[in-house]
């Protein structure tokens, strides 16, 4: 870590605090103020609402019966939009009692969508979509009305929705789109061949749009600037749209310029399309990579490599294995990170912190300074005696230093000042050096200059 000339980054929960919270949300064609009701949607856009909150999730609410603290389990995501649904009134159980799910398609993070099929007691069967917002849009030719009305989506309507997606990503908020179809009971296969059933995400409707905010972790700020400052150039490589991972680049300190265009921010689809020597041409102008699987963070740490660079990446997540096998150094988080990512790192970081990746840079560069102090105080020492003891030899015929005084000089005054200097806390002084990178060799011309002191000083007292 001391030699790491790039780190690549996650966004949520290691420069966030992965700590979700819906604060903006439009459902049909208005726009819900945070902690309203849904009194302004007619009965059946509120059954669809809280249908597709409840069934198309992967976490869970429990209500304990004497009214105490309602607890909601799942990703952060997951909890913030269980969250918002129970300011809206939702009954999570009673909303989960008035359909059968019969099949689901689990959150791809390709995709970026997961889908679920519920069939209510009138028989009625609806798909469910969640994800990323613009990906979701482009896959809906219909939106609900607050009426229950459905409208066909003119490019005038997707504009609209567009801009909505744009203004709250432009306030870094994560934005998630939901989207159903119904779907004749008669084009669902049976129990058994559903494992293979690839649920339709076509000709959609759009419910409605919610923005999350995950601030920022505190002094992430300084810590990137602190990397900056060091020579360590630190990538974000998130899974957002191209404008929510500008503003939290911007908020965090790896962008400086708000107006930044490719290839500094660039798309994880854009730089998957490139080819091998395209992508190692961009790969050193990249700050921000938004959109992005975990195979596009593979590809960039592999052109990274190919340029000469040692590279750091952080992950958290299963599919994050691959990228951090890679790279020089892999970082997995302690408190979000799978067992198989924390298997495929080199380094867990317990508090999920970026600033403590940070402290890893301070620590493995001080160690890499102590090495060099180490072998240089050694190698001067031994090396100016022994030209000392051979040069006397041929000259005069007697040795300063006989066999026991070069044991003592070696094994006692070498030993304990060399462990003087291996020991040797970090300082500040080492983040205001360039990293080491690939190239510069352990034994820098100091010893050379050691070497020479070393010998005058042997030679006039001998």
């Amino acid at each position: 870590m001391g030699s790491a000339t790039t780190i690549c980054s996650d966004k949520t929960g290691t420069l966030t605090l992965n700590q979700m919270t819906v604060v903006r949300s439009i459902v049909g064609a208005i726009e819900l103020q945070p902690q309203a009701t849904i009194e302004k949607l007619s009965p059946t856009v509120t059954s669809l609402v809280l249908e597709a909150i409840a069934q198309n999730t992967s976490g869970s609410v429990f209500e304990p019966e004497d009214g105490s603290t309602v607890e909601v389990t799942g990703s952060p995501t997951e909890k913030a939009i269980l969250s918002w649904g129970l300011e809206l009134h939702m009954k999570f159980a009673l909303e989960r009692s008035k359909s059968a799910i019969i099949h689901v398609s689990p959150f791809n993070s390709e995709k970026k969508r997961g889908g679920v099929a519920v069939i209510g007691r009138d028989s009625n069967v609806h798909v469910h979509w969640k994800g990323a917002a613009e990906i979701v849009l482009a896959l809906c030719t219909n939106w609900l009305d607050v009426d229950g009305s459905t409208h066909e989506m003119t490019p005038d309507k997707a504009n609209h929705f567009r801009k909505y997606i744009e203004d709250m990503a432009e306030q870094s908020l994560r934005c998630v789109a939901f989207a159903y179809r119904n779907l004749d009971p008669k084009d669902i296969p049976y129990e058994e061949q559903r494992i293979n059933w690839e649920l339709p995400d076509n000709d959609l409707t759009l419910i409605g749009i919610v923005g999350m905010k995950d601030p920022c972790r505190p002094g992430v700020r300084d810590a990137v600037e602190l990397c900056t400052n060091s020579g360590v150039k630190v990538r974000m490589v998130t899974g957002d749209n191209l404008q929510t991972a500008r503003a939290i680049a911007l908020e965090c300190g790896i962008l400086t310029d708000p107006q930044a265009s490719a290839p500094v921010i660039i798309e994880g689809k854009v730089f998957r399309a490139y080819s091998d020597a395209e992508r190692e041409a961009v790969a050193d102008k990249i700050s921000v990579m938004g959109r992005s699987s975990p195979n596009d963070k593979l590809l960039l740490v592999k052109a990274l490599k190919k340029n000469g660079h040692v590279v750091a990446v952080t992950g958290d997540g299963t599919n994050d294995a691959p990228a951090l096998h890679e790279a020089d150094i892999g970082l997995s988080m302690g408190i979000q990170g799978t067992e198989v990512a924390k298997e495929s790192s080199d380094i867990i970081i317990l508090d999920d912190n970026f600033a403590s990746v940070v402290k890893v840079v301070r620590w493995g560069r001080s160690v890499y300074a102590n090495i060099q102090k180490f072998i240089q105080f050694q190698l001067t020492v031994n090396v100016a005696a022994l030209i000392i003891n051979v040069v006397a030899a041929i000259s005069s015929g007697n040795v300063p230093l006989n066999a026991v005084q070069l044991l003592w000089v070696n094994l006692i005054m070498d030993t304990l000042g060399a462990l003087a200097l291996a020991t040797e806390p970090p300082t500040d002084q080492l983040m205001k050096r360039t990293p080491v990178g690939r190239r510069e060799p352990l034994v820098t011309n100091i010893m050379w200059r050691n070497l020479f002191i070393q010998l005058s000083i042997k030679w006039l007292f001998f």
